[in-house]
């Protein structure tokens, strides 16, 4: 990716201190699948809680460090979070429209890379139980099985789009295009739907499941109906423009651009983004995956655009990687996190933590822009 002297050089030094920080993470953590730290240190979620919608991200950053370095320790550390991710297949009630996150950055990562056939078989099986709940009558993936111990089969959420590229995938290596239909069926519903006129995205939808027809949105993990959670905003922008690079669908582009470029007018002067960008003006809960994952699906979409959008893309995603390299990165090797400061969404509890999926995008962005990543998606 063309970047300038001065850009390329902090890039380099970044990947560096990247490197020698996740070789002492790996080392500590080999036999963990974290989710977010305490007092500096990765819990682990491969016990009690592997079917968790993130547990693709440690072994995806692992990938992402293999292919990087090549370090036999990395390999093992993520090969043995997806052979325990097996457990997840046997709990029905736990697999849900993140089946995308789960095996597309392990079982997928794995098998882009090995060509291991027992990792095709698990990324196959995920692209299955994904294509099965597809509506199709409103053409839209329903989101979980349950949500606050209610069954709601009309629901679907701006999050799919980064789960849709599992199908793409699917499509692609067998040959059949249901998982193409599928797919492109959502990324329509989620065209008409999700996104406002300004470029704003709707975190979660309700839909009549019977007739397909809109019902109602709802806040979700954003302050409130009619707001705009940084997160989604990310999801909807970097999803779209995925959806975008496998089908060549130019709506799915422009949706793409009008989500960047809302976001780019809101982004506050210090490049530290807020977990809602509606949010009250003195609420301090920031979202530094928000900003990992949107500086990603940036300096994708500036591949796709032209020079000057191009530019201007690639730029901003390079001033929020920059921002949380020297605001909000712990970087001691002594911690095993690297941002700071991530949200799990508005009205929960947990903010301004170390979240895994924040780091993985953090590490990607800045592979994209050494053209040294594993793509994933």
């Amino acid at each position: 990716m063309r970047v300038t002297k001065e850009q390329k050089a902090w890039v380099d030094i970044t990947i560096g201190k990247i490197e020698e920080k996740m070789f002492c993470v790996a080392e500590r953590n080999l036999h963990k699948i974290p989710y977010t730290a305490k007092d500096g240190m990765f819990n682990d979620y491969s016990e009690s809680k592997i079917c968790w919608w993130t547990n693709g991200f440690w072994p995806g950053i692992m990938w992402q460090m293999y292919q990087l370095t090549k370090e036999e320790l990395y390999r093992k550390a993520a090969r043995e979070a997806e052979e325990k991710l097996d457990r997840n297949f046997l709990v029905y009630q736990k697999l849900d429209h993140d089946n995308g996150f789960k095996w597309l950055l392990s079982a997928v990562a794995d098998y882009r890379l090995t060509k291991d056939p027992d990792s095709r078989n698990r990324g196959l099986l995920a692209a299955q139980l994904l294509a099965g709940r597809y509506n199709p009558e409103g053409r839209f993936l329903r989101a979980w099985n349950e949500w606050g111990g209610q069954r709601h089969t009309g629901w679907a959420i701006i999050d799919c789009m980064m789960n849709l590229p599992l199908l793409y995938w699917a499509w692609e290596e067998t040959e059949d295009p249901r998982y193409l239909h599928i797919a492109d069926g959502h990324g329509k519903t989620a065209l008409k739907y999700f996104v406002r006129g300004d470029g704003s995205v709707r975190h979660m939808v309700e839909l009549d499941p019977v007739t397909g027809d809109f019902v109602r949105e709802y806040g979700g993990q954003g302050y409130g109906e009619g707001s705009s959670w940084t997160r989604g905003q990310a999801w909807g922008l970097y999803g779209f423009v995925l959806s975008y690079l496998h089908t060549g669908n130019q709506e799915y582009l422009h949706a793409s651009r009008r989500i960047a470029n809302y976001f780019l007018a809101n982004i506050p002067r210090d490049g530290i983004i807020p977990v809602d960008f509606r949010q009250p003006e003195e609420c301090e809960w920031e979202d530094d995956s928000a900003a990992a994952c949107a500086a990603c699906g940036l300096l994708e979409l500036s591949k796709h655009v032209e020079e000057a959008d191009c530019r201007l893309y690639r730029n901003t995603a390079i001033w929020l990687l920059q921002t949380l390299d020297r605001e909000r990165c712990g970087w001691s090797k002594k911690t095993d996190y690297l941002l700071e400061r991530c949200s799990v969404d508005y009205h929960g509890s947990d903010h301004n933590i170390p979240i895994i999926y924040g780091d993985y995008f953090f590490i990607e962005g800045l592979l994209k822009l050494a053209d040294k990543e594993l793509f994933m998606w």
